[in-house]
């Protein structure tokens, strides 16, 4: 399988995050990325390549163009209220919830900070644009590798991705990766691409960007919105909207979950997206699903990944990777390599 890598993710590097009350250290960190890269180099699973930097042109097609022009100059703006703030990271502190207004573009950055986000964990840091931009063009290569005719590609990138909506970041997320790559294959003629979180969090920012459409159809498994992060969007119910209606389903698990429960979830999410007939398959490839991740609560072990990877490939989809979260971090990378390598070996 060959791997897209953002070596620039080092570049993203927040110093501390809010997280039940306090500053605390960031759990989204470089090494993540770095113990899954060696792992997959220690497995020797395919060649590993860097991505061109995409157009923003490429990204408006997911993302609100006013939107990319914040993060693009969000960096200098934070400084250049205070040349003191190059020492610390930008953390939204004010939000227009309901009965404000969401059209008017502040001239605060503080108050733009609010408007494009929708939590205080998710430092912008001076690299953050740099390194989000660079992922999305590793989601956009892995894209292209599989309309080429590979059966599979996975981009190897942070931050994540599936937080982050049309217009907002949050989640450790600023750029819809997974969303992007979806769109990618769309846009070259895939007629129906089907997109499956497996991430403990529920992807509420690609829910939000496909929510009303019928050609991209997203699945969830995911710890229940009632107790887990991201709280306000992952319940059963919502189904999708307009033309998207029965496009969008989500498979919400209790805290404790254990593998054998969470692979039937698994098995009947595949079931869906057989149903749906789609021409690919994008991956969210969350890892804190792991029964030693420090933000979630499922029970699923090393082994367990492998599984995951048979039970993937038995969906007989040419198929894009994308990492998303996993915070027991020097287990992330034989999870994640467990999972791939479970793909490829049933793939044949």
């Amino acid at each position: 399988m060959r791997t897209v890598y953002n070596a620039q993710h080092v570049l993203h590097q927040g110093k501390v995050e809010m997280f039940r009350g306090e500053l605390v250290p960031c759990f989204e960190v470089p090494s993540r990325a770095d113990y899954v890269l060696a792992a997959l180099k220690r497995r020797g699973l395919g060649p590993v390549e860097e991505p061109r930097e995409p157009d923003l042109a490429v990204l408006a097609r997911v993302h609100a163009p006013r939107y990319l022009e914040f993060l693009a100059g969000a960096w200098d703006e934070w400084v250049a209220l205070d040349p003191a703030n190059a020492q610390r990271d930008a953390l939204p502190s004010c939000w227009p919830i309901r009965s404000f207004r969401h059209d008017v573009l502040p001239a605060s950055f503080a108050a733009r900070m609010g408007l494009f986000s929708y939590d205080a964990g998710t430092p912008l840091t001076s690299g953050t644009w740099a390194a989000a931009r660079a992922g999305a063009g590793c989601a956009l290569a892995a894209a292209g590798h599989v309309l080429r005719g590979e059966r599979a590609a996975f981009a190897l990138t942070r931050p994540p991705g599936h937080h982050a909506g049309v217009d907002f970041f949050g989640g450790y997320c600023f750029l819809n990766n997974a969303a992007i790559a979806a769109q990618a294959l769309r846009d070259a003629g895939v007629e129906r691409v089907a997109v499956l979180d497996i991430d403990y969090h529920h992807g509420n920012g690609t829910q939000a960007i496909f929510y009303e459409r019928a050609d991209v159809q997203f699945t969830s498994l995911h710890g229940d919105p009632h107790t887990e992060y991201p709280y306000y969007l992952g319940y059963a119910d919502e189904q999708g909207a307009g033309a998207g209606l029965g496009f969008n389903r989500n498979l919400p698990l209790p805290r404790g979950t254990g593998f054998e429960r969470w692979r039937e979830a698994l098995r009947e999410a595949l079931r869906g997206i057989a149903d749906f007939r789609p021409g690919a398959l994008v991956v969210s490839l969350g890892l804190d699903t792991f029964e030693g991740d420090p933000i979630a609560g499922f029970r699923l072990a090393t082994p367990d990944y492998l599984r995951i990877g048979e039970d993937l490939a038995g969906a007989g989809l040419p198929t894009v990777f994308v990492f998303e979260g996993g915070y027991a971090v020097e287990a992330v990378g034989i999870n994640a390599v467990n999972v791939l390598d479970g793909f490829m070996h049933r793939a044949g």
